[in-house]
């Protein structure tokens, strides 16, 4: 039915930058799925995170606030102002809604359990704060139960995912969130084939990497390139779950990430810098019913603070007054 609410499948990983992608020209890094995905997709061509740290993107995407108004400079500390969250509107629009991997905007304590009153709106849970140690990684269900996910935490999240998907109230569309913790360093630990496929000393360089940093960061892009393409595989087997459930048409599906990773450009590392490596991320699209399915490249600026109302907007749902961001759906 057309006017049958879309699905929306919101996928964002931790520290992805955005030429970091095969799509993007990157000679070195191989990301099948998401170049499939981008050839099928709007691609923001100049989406920025408004403030390249994990907790304040976190929070500016969970109200669609900036952080002069929701109060998270910083890591570690909760959203300061009283905001209807992305999951509550969804939520009222109603959607059955899913969160499942690394949340980081509760302000608790990286370990601590969260209650159902601080889920901003998210029913289905299986979450904690915050963790990088993805070979070891431990969540929350609904219960005060310290879980394990088992192996590379990313993969068993999205196993779960698409067991989420198959198993979903059919009467009702969802609104699933999976957030990973890679490519964000520690960059050894990515499953050894992954691993395997870069060699440091094959790997070029972005142009204002200093000298002093070349032999670093070659050695880090070779494991940050290796989680990449773990996801990527992952990126893959999702997109192949949403084919098999019939769902794929009707389904807003977004790659994207909270920031990016300086890697020895400008001689810096991490984030929180004002530089494309930092602030610019991967930002994919695709919705079939509506927009179709062949690839356009969107180059006006896309921030933050416009992902919760542009989702709304294409999902015809209300947007809430706490709002600041642009919604550029009807764009």
């Amino acid at each position: 039915m057309l006017n049958q609410k879309p699905n929306v499948v919101f996928v964002f990983s931790d520290q992805h930058r955005a030429e970091a992608v095969g799509y993007e020209g990157n000679p070195d890094v191989r990301t099948p799925n998401l170049d499939r995905l981008a050839a099928e997709s709007l691609v923001f061509k100049t989406a920025v995170s408004n403030s390249p740290v994990c907790s304040p993107y976190r929070a500016t995407l969970m109200t669609g606030q900036y952080p002069l108004t929701h109060g998270v400079f910083v890591n570690d500390v909760p959203i300061a102002s009283h905001a209807v969250s992305l999951g509550e509107a969804f939520q009222q629009a109603g959607y059955d809604t899913a969160y499942i991997g690394k949340w980081h905007i509760d302000g608790h304590g990286r370990t601590t359990f969260i209650p159902k009153n601080r889920r901003k709106g998210f029913n289905y849970w299986k979450v904690l704060e915050c963790c990088h140690n993805y070979n070891n990684s431990i969540y929350y269900g609904d219960e005060e139960q310290l879980l394990t996910w088992e192996g590379y935490d990313a993969a068993a999240q999205t196993r779960d995912a698409e067991q989420y998907i198959r198993d979903r109230n059919k009467d009702k569309p969802l609104f699933m969130v999976l957030s990973w913790g890679p490519p964000h360093n520690p960059y050894d630990t990515a499953p050894q084939p992954f691993r395997d496929l870069y060699d440091p000393a094959l790997l070029s360089l972005r142009p204002n990497v200093q000298a002093s940093y070349e032999a670093k960061s070659r050695q880090d892009l070779a494991g940050y390139y290796a989680h990449i393409s773990a996801l990527d595989s992952l990126i893959g087997d999702l997109a192949d779950t949403l084919e098999q459930e019939g769902m794929a048409e009707n389904t807003i599906f977004i790659y994207t990430s909270d920031h990016g990773d300086m890697i020895g450009s400008q001689g810096m590392e991490k984030k929180q810098a004002p530089w494309d490596e930092s602030i610019r991320v991967p930002f994919l699209l695709r919705y079939p019913r509506r927009l179709g399915a062949s690839s356009r490249q969107i180059d006006k600026p896309f921030n933050s603070p416009d992902i919760m109302p542009t989702l709304l907007g294409l999902c015809d749902a209300a947007i809430p007054d706490t709002v600041e961001g642009n919604n550029y759906a009807p764009y």
